[in-house]
């Protein structure tokens, strides 16, 4: 089974991911495996350059702010990056849930779950919130930039509510130990359904 986790930019996906780690829960992060994918894939190294220009490599790695720039203010070029390297990134998924096929469930943790539609290769789908102001207070401190900018990147985002009303369950992300709670209380749910 495979169970969708997504949240808002600053929600802490990451964190709550860990959390069904420590349960044993195999988590496949997007993100993470994509930049992977960036920096190891010759094909969509030579893809991405094709379509951003030269300046995408420097020395052979990724000049993530020089993407960044680039992706988070033009719609049109967002869209691109995603159409190069989110096929490879299922495919990459795909290959490593075949290899755990066997587990109860699986996470696969992607922010943008639903706006690029793999929330329809979920068989549940979990969202984590947070007050806005937190989630601007911990991208404040992790991310060192400014407002505007993490606003940016939110408006790029489908809101909440809109993530909530397709969602299977819901994680509050204020408290560290009530989002544990949730956790643990959700994982018993699911680990139920097989």
């Amino acid at each position: 089974m495979i169970v969708g986790l997504t949240g808002g930019i600053g929600s802490g996906k990451t964190t709550i991911a860990k959390m069904f780690q420590e349960l044993g829960v195999s988590i496949y992060i997007a993100d993470v495996e994509a930049k992977k994918l960036m920096h190891s894939s010759e094909t969509l190294k030579s893809e991405l350059i094709a379509a951003f220009g030269e300046k995408t490599y420097i020395n052979g790695e990724l000049n993530r702010k020089y993407l960044s720039n680039i992706v988070f203010n033009k719609p049109a070029a967002l869209k691109k990056i995603n159409a190069i390297v989110h096929p490879k990134v299922g495919q990459h998924f795909k290959d490593w849930y075949a290899e755990r096929s066997e587990e109860t469930y699986v996470i696969k943790e992607v922010a943008i779950l639903f706006e690029n539609d793999s929330y329809k290769q979920c068989d549940k789908i979990i969202t984590v919130v947070a007050p806005i102001e937190e989630r601007f207070r911990r991208l404040l401190l992790r991310d060192q930039t400014s407002r505007e900018a993490i606003q940016d990147r939110m408006d790029n985002q489908w809101s909440d509510e809109r993530k909530i009303a397709l969602s299977d369950y819901v994680i509050h992300n204020e408290d560290l130990e009530k989002a544990k709670a949730q956790v643990v209380k959700i994982h018993q749910e699911i680990s139920l359904i097989r």
